[in-house]
């Protein structure tokens, strides 16, 4: 069997990365709906971050980065909502 390097994992640990980040995210902004405590800045956020993830993800494909480069800034967002929400709830 063929040896793997480390860099043969970076999407994988990318995918799963975002995949918990998310979660958490979401997980807490509906407790915030659920409780009446969502700011209207919070919702403006929700749409202005997933626009930008995606002008910057859309860049890198057609700049012909690699893969990992066009998952980085929606697992970025998402690692840095997650951190910024478990803080203030």
């Amino acid at each position: 069997m063929k040896k793997r390097d480390a860099s043969s994992f970076a999407l994988p640990m990318m995918m799963t990365r975002l995949a918990m980040a998310s979660a958490e995210t979401i997980m807490r902004r509906m407790a915030m709906m659920a409780q009446g405590t969502c700011s209207a800045a919070e919702y403006q956020r929700m749409a202005l971050e997933k626009t930008s993830a995606t002008q910057r993800s859309m860049l890198a494909l057609w700049s012909g980065h690699s893969h990992a480069a066009i998952v980085a800034p929606f697992l970025v967002r998402a690692q840095a909502n997650a951190k910024r929400l478990r803080r203030n709830g």
